[in-house]
């Protein structure tokens, strides 16, 4: 039985991967930020284990894994976003969302490096966006936060291939989660117009993907795309 760590757990996509991977019978282990009840229904419903820990917080992040113990897949998922005008966006937000979305990743995998090194095996699946491949107006902080995820995720894959750890990154469109609350009804009814499947995407949707690298062991270094084939 593998030990899967999923970062951002107690929501969104981290629920919907816990729910994936635990019924899969995999050992589940999720952290979230502050969510204490949300955490306490993803824990119940899939059996996963829940550890409170801000993944831009390095020492929090070192004091979960240890109380985990050995990982074996790391999805590195937790992510905050932001839509505005770059000029109103204040330094201490931007800041923000490097810490979060891209610190964290890198905390996340220098807490479970050392066990995959010992091990020579491990995988890594990050959690980008469509806008990290292509850019958004008025989302110039996320889309560079995102964009930088590509790119540790392939200086990452080639540098831990030869320990026999892959990386790799899924890059949604428009999932249907609580990040889409600042979007109308119009604004979700034109981009699923837009998409050539015809539809937003699901959490469910980004799960299978993730599963998908992580049971692909000739793969790595690479970015899946999930969003229905808005950005082709």
């Amino acid at each position: 039985m593998s030990t899967v760590v999923i970062t951002g757990g107690s929501r969104g996509i981290g629920a919907a991967a816990a729910e994936l991977f635990a019924a899969k019978g995999h050992r589940v282990c999720f952290l979230y930020e502050k969510n204490h009840a949300a955490a306490k229904a993803v824990a119940e419903k899939t059996g996963a284990e829940a550890y409170c820990a801000d993944v831009a917080d390095g020492d929090a992040v070192r004091e979960a894994f240890a109380k985990i113990g050995d990982v074996d897949i790391l999805i590195c998922n937790a992510g905050i976003a932001h839509i505005g005008l770059m000029q109103d966006t204040s330094p201490a937000l931007w800041d923000r969302m490097f810490d979060v979305n891209v610190k964290g990743i890198y905390n996340c995998v220098n807490a479970a490096l050392p066990g995959f090194l010992r091990k020579q095996s491990g995988c890594i699946v990050t959690v980008s966006s469509m806008w990290g491949q292509v850019g958004a107006s008025c989302e110039t902080a996320y889309s560079a936060t995102k964009g930088a995820i590509i790119a540790l995720t392939k200086a990452m894959a080639k540098e831990f291939a030869p320990s026999g750890i892959r990386v790799n990154c899924v890059a949604p469109g428009l999932i249907l989660t609580d990040m889409c609350a600042m979007l109308d009804q119009q604004t979700l009814d034109a981009v699923a117009q837009e998409t050539p499947v015809g539809r937003n995407g699901t959490v469910e949707d980004v799960a299978k993907a993730i599963a998908y690298l992580v049971e692909a062991p000739f793969v790595t270094g690479q970015i899946l795309p999930v969003n229905g084939g808005y950005v082709i």
